[in-house]
């Protein structure tokens, strides 16, 4: 009788040790199963924003081109009767009306901030400007044109013409002939208060290749 009793007791323990390890082996799957799915799931949402942040920047690349191709053809028909660089315009364009998304440019054509007086052709709008080393907000009345043609014909005739205090504003600007010196020289004339104004016109240039607007 005792050596039935233990080889009882014996085949009871080896059953209660295999149920034991088929359950760990169980809950260790089991876990590792919600591990793995839940990498998955997070790859997949990781793949899903990066592939969201990409359409988003390729929709925001070609609204650039869009404008580029709206304004290019413009730009250099219009600068080529001022002797200035349409790379230039076209950079300072982009730059200035956020591609042409600024409320400036969409609803008055405005597509270089540039001021009015006349309150029968000019709008009161908010605008930052740089100053005494910072960046501020102001209100100020902007000129309002009737196309994007019009707006860029009144930029080429103000480096022409220069400023009602100084004929010569801008001799510097159309001195230059390339559309480096051509950037530098509008920071050096006074025409923007940013002082990477130049660096930014530069990098937007040979970002979208714009100086082929020049041959």
């Amino acid at each position: 009788m005792p050596k039935k009793r233990r080889g009882k007791k014996q085949s009871n323990f080896i059953i209660i040790l295999r149920t034991f390890i088929i359950l760990f082996i169980l809950i260790i799957a089991f876990v590792a199963f919600r591990y793995y799915r839940r990498q998955a799931i997070q790859t997949e949402q990781i793949r899903q924003e990066q592939l969201a942040r990409e359409e988003a920047r390729q929709k925001i690349i070609r609204q650039h081109k869009a404008f580029i191709k709206e304004i290019g053809p413009i730009a250099k028909e219009v600068d080529q009767e001022f002797d200035l660089l349409p790379s230039i315009t076209i950079a300072q364009a982009c730059l200035e009306s956020d591609y042409g998304q600024s409320s400036l440019s969409q609803k008055y054509n405005n597509l270089f901030g540039v001021k009015g007086s006349n309150p029968n052709t000019s709008a009161i709008l908010k605008t930052k400007e740089y100053q005494k080393g910072k960046w501020i907000v102001v209100k100020a009345r902007f000129q309002i044109y009737d196309s994007y043609e019009a707006s860029i014909r009144a930029h080429a005739r103000l480096f022409q013409k220069g400023t009602t205090w100084n004929s010569q504003q801008y001799k510097h600007v159309l001195a230059a002939k390339n559309y480096q010196k051509q950037a530098h020289a509008l920071v050096q004339d006074g025409y923007a208060t940013d002082p990477d104004y130049a660096a930014k016109l530069i990098k937007l240039i040979e970002e979208y290749n714009l100086d082929r607007f020049d041959k």
